[in-house]
């Protein structure tokens, strides 16, 4: 069976969205699917409009001129009609039988269109819901026009899509409330890769370029936005220090607040040890030198439905987790048990749960055991994308390949 899937962007722009993306695609491979890759043109520009990466054809959307900031919503209309003109070309040429189109709705309301109109079967994916994502980034309010039709348009999606998928039973239900069938929505959660992520030893040599070798390292991988909560991590940092002495903070990574957490970390006078984003390949180096994982993560409606996925692969790396309460991170952490989970921007409570960790190493070894465990017998990315196989809908109708090759667009 041949999936196209529909991505805002992929490798080589990295982010959390490109890699769960990336292990879907290969994993369908493994599972004998075959995974087809077109970008939006929100991927930017790209040299070629094929390409291959791991074997797996990439199609490019170029970006072109268009009419944002004259009209409202006129840019966002003029991408998604280009992008179904694509979409279309690209389906036929490769004989899609499944459009498997990933958020925002931008990529799946032109999948839907195409689908319709070519007879083949659409699966819409929302990894988050973009409108409380806008809202934490503040590029829209909750009660603003752009919101209430965001999440109309979504809801439309959700609701016409021959299936939808969300990666949190939170999410899930949630769409249910908007009167999605149940039986129609699907969680296919986050995974790892449990062969790439595995315990290491410490990288002495990173270790000691960074300046990392005196008391317990609680550490942050990922991307730094407002809702992570690493202003409150910071912010932390000297009631760390008085529990554990010489204790540190790693931040791998960047973001819109790099610099807002780079001042405040001068401010504090040190104790912060930034390494700047880092070549994928590199990761794991970086997950070694860290004694506690964290995920301060911030209470608002967007970390309440979202899991993230950073913190399976510190899991799989038999790194202990210590995580905010939040609704997306209880779905991850069994507190005593996987990780350790703190009363949400509580400075008292984080402070005595990684303090917990940062001075018992057996402790730490228990925990990190039993996370990697876990995600081993729940999380592994061959488990989680055999879902899709239940997922996707028989082929309702017929798609002629053709010979020419895809034209811009």
């Amino acid at each position: 069976m041949t999936v196209l899937h529909i991505l805002d962007h992929s490798l080589p722009v990295m982010s959390g969205y490109s890699t769960r993306s990336r292990s879907i695609v290969l994993f369908q491979r493994a599972l004998g699917l075959r995974p087809v890759v077109l970008t939006s043109p929100k991927h930017g520009p790209a040299p070629s409009e094929r390409e291959e990466l791991d074997g797996i054809p990439h199609y490019r959307t170029q970006p072109t001129l268009s009419l944002a900031g004259r009209l409202p919503y006129a840019g966002e209309i003029a991408l998604m009609a280009q992008l179904a003109r694509r979409i279309a070309r690209v389906a036929r040429v490769e004989g899609a039988q499944v459009l498997h189109a990933h958020s925002p709705l931008l990529n799946g309301l032109p999948a839907l269109l195409v689908g319709r109109r070519l007879g083949i079967p659409v699966v819409y994916e929302s990894r988050a819901f973009w409108e409380d994502a806008a809202v934490d980034h503040g590029t829209t309010g909750e009660h603003s026009l752009r919101y209430r039709v965001t999440r109309a348009l979504e809801t439309f999606l959700f609701k016409r899509a021959d299936r939808a998928v969300v990666i949190a039973e939170a999410m899930r239900n949630e769409i249910i409330r908007r009167g999605v069938a149940a039986e129609r929505v699907s969680v296919v959660p986050n995974g790892v890769d449990s062969e790439r992520f595995h315990p290491i030893q410490r990288n002495t040599d990173l270790a000691r370029r960074l300046g990392l070798n005196g008391g317990p390292v609680l550490g942050f991988i990922g991307s730094f936005y407002h809702y992570e909560g690493l202003r409150f991590l910071l912010d932390a940092l000297p009631a760390l220090r008085r529990q554990m002495p010489g204790c540190q903070v790693l931040l791998v990574g960047g973001g819109q607040e790099d610099a807002a957490l780079r001042s405040r970390a001068v401010e504090l006078g040190g104790g912060a040890v930034f390494a700047g984003q880092v070549p994928h390949a590199q990761i794991g180096d970086y997950y070694s030198l860290i004694d506690v994982f964290v995920c301060p993560r911030r209470r608002m409606r967007l970390t309440e439905l979202v899991t993230p996925l950073k913190p399976l692969e510190a899991m799989a790396m038999g790194c202990p987790v210590v995580a905010s309460d939040v609704g997306g991170l209880l779905e991850l952490i069994e507190h005593g048990v996987t990780g350790l989970v703190f009363h949400a921007e509580s400075t008292e409570s984080f402070v005595h749960e990684a303090a917990r960790l940062g001075v018992d190493a057996s402790l730490r070894s228990r925990l990190g055991a039993a996370a990697r465990k876990h995600v081993l017998e729940e999380r592994s990315w061959q488990r989680v994308v055999a879902r899709y196989l239940a997922i996707y809908p028989p082929r309702s109708g017929l798609v002629v390949a053709g010979a020419q090759p895809v034209d811009g667009g």
